[in-house]
């Protein structure tokens, strides 16, 4: 497992169209996910270590920003389930399900829309204004293998919250860290 960092935020880049498949059986597109002040769009998996210990918080923002600030959330889920079970469809399903996740729940299964999108690592976080510029690449707070005291300052979210209010992000970001994703190897 290689531990990488986002790299940093290209300010304005436009958001990338997309069509994939949703853990609730419908195919999303961008305007689907996209709320009226902005889109969260989120590279996790099922399996990393990182994830797993800011899910919850994932969720609870995510929630907020929806109900409170008209910014509406995206999860792509791009590695390769076939190295790693733990991240299948099936097991997408399990656990959306069981984390009731507010926002569709994607499987990127030819790996484009990550390349598309320059995403390196789960969780990648790209925040999105309402015209949909890039406006957010970094983490969501000091977690990382574990989850941070309760108490750290939320940055996503206060970052997302600011993006709502003025279409723009904060220009000090600290990167995401999290595994790197496990893309498909060519066939020899």
């Amino acid at each position: 497992m290689v531990s990488l960092t986002t790299p940093v935020c290209d300010f304005g880049r436009q958001a990338i169209d997309f069509s994939l498949p949703g853990v609730d059986g419908r195919v999303w597109t961008l305007d689907d996910c996209r709320g009226k002040n902005g889109l969260l769009v989120m590279f996790i998996c099922n399996h990393c270590p990182y994830v797993k210990a800011i899910l919850d918080r994932i969720v609870r923002d995510a929630r907020e920003l929806r109900d409170e600030y008209g910014i509406d959330s995206v999860a792509i889920m791009s590695n390769d389930p076939t190295e790693y079970a733990e991240d299948s469809f099936d097991n997408m399903q399990r656990i959306a399900a069981e984390n009731d996740f507010p926002f569709p729940y994607l499987f990127d299964e030819t790996q484009q829309v990550a390349k598309d999108y320059g995403a390196v690592c789960t969780p990648d976080f790209f925040g999105y204004n309402a015209d949909l510029g890039l406006q957010y690449r970094g983490r969501l707070d000091e977690s990382r293998k574990e989850s941070a005291p309760a108490d750290v300052r939320r940055d996503l979210f206060e970052a997302m919250k600011q993006v709502a209010a003025t279409g723009k992000g904060p220009e000090a970001q600290i990167p995401s860290m999290g595994c790197s994703i496990k893309w498909k190897t060519d066939p020899l």
